[in-house]
């Protein structure tokens, strides 16, 4: 008997939620919590066929193995993202940051009067300091003081620089 994915595909689509999960125990001889149709939807149709064609090939499996090896994992979390990692200056950076012509130096401020009130940004070597925290954007820091989003440089009046003839 050959199977017409098809013709079950729309039978699968007919059926409720708990049907699935049913039909789920009769392909898969196990249950499911999911309650995604589509995912069980998918997860049945992709049994039956492999119950009727076949599954992957003893090759395939290994490579997927191979792509799928834990050794690169990563097994410690990522550092705190406020925590900017510090540049080593006797190493050779294989991408060193570029600075914006339109920001001042690093260790420099950026003054700023907003509704009366004057901020100051202090510019770092990758991103900026405000009010105690660290931002990577000064669109950022321009959503926090204004509550809406602004081009950074625009909002701290960073004009071009003169193209240089």
């Amino acid at each position: 008997m050959s199977l017409n994915i098809k013709k079950e595909v729309a039978a699968l689509s007919r059926m409720t939620v708990d049907q699935l999960q049913d039909k789920y125990f009769d392909v898969y001889g196990e249950t499911t919590k999911g309650r995604h149709k589509q995912w069980l939807i998918k997860r049945i149709a992709w049994r039956m066929q492999v119950n009727e064609y076949g599954g992957l090939s003893d090759r395939a499996l290994a490579r997927a193995r191979g792509i799928a090896n834990t050794a690169d994992l990563r097994v410690i979390p990522p550092c705190d993202p406020t925590e900017v990692p510090e540049r080593i200056p006797d190493r050779m950076q294989l991408h060193p940051e570029k600075q914006d012509d339109r920001l001042p130096a690093p260790g420099l401020t950026i003054p700023r009067v907003y509704k009366g009130v004057e901020y100051v940004v202090t510019v770092m070597e990758s991103g900026f300091e405000f009010e105690g925290e660290f931002y990577k954007s000064l669109s950022a820091i321009a959503k926090k003081i204004t509550g809406q989003h602004w081009n950074g440089y625009r909002f701290f009046k960073l004009q071009n620089p003169e193209p240089q003839q």
